[in-house]
Formats: C-alpha cells, sequence, structure tokens
C-alpha cells in the first residue's frame, strides 16, 4: 500500500494543506502581473507553494506559460543564461522544427549550439557563445518577454534558491542588470524564493541594494496545528486507519507544525500502526526518528564552538535575555560582543533564525529535541 504521507519532494494535490491564503495572494499575483519575492525556512513548502499557484493558474489560462528555475546547481552567470533559454524554449516550442525556428527568431545576436538526446527529441541543451552574451546579454534577459509580446502569451518565470546570485562574479553588477531589464517587462513576471533568510532577506530589504522593493515580499510562516490535525486524520482515514483529533495534534506539536517533519512522522506512525494508532505509537515513532537523525546531529554539532553550543542549550533552556551578565556566565559566552557575533554565525549556518527581532530560534525542531534528550544526557 502507498504511504499516504510526501516528505522531501514536492507536496502536490491531496499532500498539499492549507496555505489557503498564501496560495489565494500567490495566484493574485501571478494573475495581476506583479512580481513576487517569498522568503521562508528549508522545508518549509515554498517550493509546493509555488508549484500549486503555478499548476492552478496554468489550467485556468493557457496563455500563462510559467517557467520553474532552479538555481541550487547555478553558480555562475553563464550558466542562469542557458538553462533559463533552455525553460523557456522547452515551454513554447513543439517539434523539433518548430524548436530550431524559435532559437533562430528570437536570438539573433548568436546561433545557439542546440544538442538532442538520442530517444527524446525535446531532451536538448544549449551551446551559446558566452563571450557574446556576456558583452551583450539584452537577448537572453528580454527573451520572455519578446517571445510573450509575438506569441501572445504572459509569461510567469519562478526562480528558487534565488540567493544563489551571490555566487556569481561580480554578483551586484548582474542583480543591477538583471533588474533594470525585469522592471520594464509587462508581459512577464517573476517569483523569486528560496530558503536563506537572511541573505534574501538582504537582497530583498536592502535599499542599497538593486532588487528592492522589486515586487511584493511574502514570509512564509508555519502552517497552524489545527489544518494538520485534519489533515493528518484525513490521510490516516483514506488508508482505512484511524487516529483522534488529540493524536493527529500531538504529532504536529512534536516537531513544531515543520511541514516537512510533520508528514515524516506523521508517516512514521502510520508504518507502525495497525487499524488504530495508540500514544506508544508516536512516542516510539518521535524517539526514532531522533535516532535516525543522529549521526546528521552530531556532525552538525561537532562544527561548531563550545561557545555556539552553549549559545543553543540557552535557547532550549528557553532563555530570552541572552546578554545579561548571569546568562553569560552560566552558559559560558564570554561577553555580550561574543553573543551577537555567536548569533550571526548561528544564523549564516541557518541553525537558527531571528523571524522576531531580540528572538532567535533553532530552527530545525528535531535537532532542538536531539540536543536536549541526546546530546545534554551524554554531557
Amino acid at each position: 500500500m502507498e504511504t499516504p504521507f510526501v516528505f522531501g519532494k514536492l507536496a502536490t494535490d491531496k499532500n498539499f494543506t492549507d496555505r489557503e491564503d498564501e496560495l489565494r495572494h500567490l495566484k493574485q499575483n501571478f494573475l495581476s502581473g506583479i512580481n513576487t519575492l517569498l522568503i521562508s525556512p528549508r522545508r518549509w513548502g515554498k517550493s509546493s507553494l509555488v508549484k500549486k499557484a503555478g499548476e492552478e493558474i496554468s489550467k485556468e489560462n493557457r496563455r500563462i506559460k510559467v517557467i520553474y528555475l532552479d538555481m541550487f546547481n547555478i553558480r555562475t552567470e553563464e550558466d542562469f543564461y542557458k538553462i533559463l533559454s533552455e525553460k523557456i524554449f522547452k515551454e513554447v516550442s513543439g517539434k523539433m522544427e518548430e524548436l530550431i525556428a524559435d532559437t533562430k527568431r528570437f536570438l539573433k545576436q548568436w546561433t545557439p549550439k542546440i544538442t538532442f538526446s538520442p530517444d527524446a527529441q525535446q531532451e536538448f541543451s544549449f551551446g551559446l557563445d558566452w563571450s557574446e552574451i556576456k558583452k551583450q546579454p539584452d537577448e537572453i534577459l528580454n527573451l520572455p518577454e519578446t517571445i510573450a509580446k509575438a506569441k501572445d502569451y504572459n509569461f510567469i518565470i519562478c526562480i528558487d534558491e534565488f540567493q544563489n546570485i551571490g555566487f556569481f562574479d561580480n554578483s551586484l553588477a548582474f542583480q543591477k542588470k538583471t533588474r533594470s531589464f525585469w522592471q520594464t517587462q509587462q508581459r512577464t513576471s517573476y517569483c523569486l524564493y528560496g530558503s536563506k533568510r537572511h541573505m534574501l532577506t538582504e537582497v530583498f530589504a536592502s535599499p542599497s541594494m538593486p532588487f528592492y522593493k522589486f515586487g511584493d515580499l511574502m514570509f512564509l510562516n508555519k502552517i497552524p496545528e489545527k489544518y494538520w490535525e485534519t489533515f493528518i486524520r484525513e490521510r490516516f482515514g483514506s488508508t482505512g486507519k484511524s487516529i483522534t483529533k488529540k493524536q493527529a495534534s500531538h504529532i504536529a506539536f512534536l516537531v513544531e507544525n515543520h511541514p516537512y517533519y510533520v508528514q515524516q512522522l506523521a508517516q512514521n506512525c502510520w508504518l507502525r500502526s495497525g487499524k488504530k494508532i495508540t500514544d506508544k505509537i508516536i512516542n516510539e515513532a518521535i524517539e526514532s526518528l531522533v535516532l535516525q537523525l543522529s549521526l546528521l546531529f552530531q556532525n552538525i554539532t561537532e562544527a561548531l564552538t563550545t561557545s555556539q553550543i552553549n549559545f543553543l542549550l540557552a535557547l532550549i533552556d528557553g532563555v530570552e535575555k541572552l546578554t545579561t551578565n548571569d546568562t553569560i556566565a552560566k552558559y559560558h559566552l564570554n561577553s555580550s560582543s561574543n553573543v551577537i557575533q555567536i548569533k550571526k554565525a548561528l544564523i549564516s549556518k541557518e541553525i537558527i533564525d531571528e523571524q522576531i527581532p531580540g528572538k532567535p530560534e533553532i530552527l530545525d525542531p528535531v535537532y532542538k529535541i536531539w540536543l536536549r534528550t541526546q546530546y545534554r544526557n551524554k554531557g
């Protein structure tokens, strides 16, 4: 029997839960041609949200073309132009003849080298002349707008892990260049999103940066527990198993409503249960999940300084005033200035976040459990 919970890949259809307000908001932006800047920690479901919005928009209006570009493995400006071009042409060109005709029609400054897969004609890749593109990237940056006008489309370009532009040589110049083109386009809008909140906040919210006020800035929050309760019960019920409201709510509570972990823990519980789940099964499932990830958490912790670990232990203990003399002495944090540096370092490592100023929190709820129950006990 197929398991009713999904984690580690995009949640679609029946596996997509709640986000009704965010979905409505994002779809309205897409329909209105409003650029969107979406930020949330890793594994909170932003990619699933964008995909869901894009799919629904595409079904409602066939003249809207949605392009998805993941920059996770893109480290150069050249790769960005190459992959963006491939994605656009794959979306709008049907047969091989049309593809070749479109590349000649819309890329007039140079002739791209097109390589086709031997077993699938539409699996192609570009060999663009980087020396030419580098001198004048106008055609690539205007490509969706040019095609949209010529073929009567509207484009929505969704770019995941957008913070990776920071790896480009002369990243600031690239941002200025792309902003200058993208902000003038009428039939193309952009949804830029990623998981490194501190980096994206700098890109999108700093007045000195080119993408400041480029579009509607959305911060994705966790899905409330009440929605997880309904979702978990429905998914259990769809396979003939039962779970109480209290038990479903407790599963979400244990992992602080973290979308990835709620699905993973719920699946672990489902796999262990017969027709009916018990509280003992839930306890065993969370203990198993912590142990399963212990090696990963151990490696993360070994890469931290003693002061950084002590800072995390203070957070686990619920300490709010981290720079007081008592806290610094109790947790051996050296000084208030050192506390500030520790916080910056942990945010950079994506171990903590500070959505509310002055209230840092550990991002991974299972790591938090491991620190409390495994690391501290060993000490």
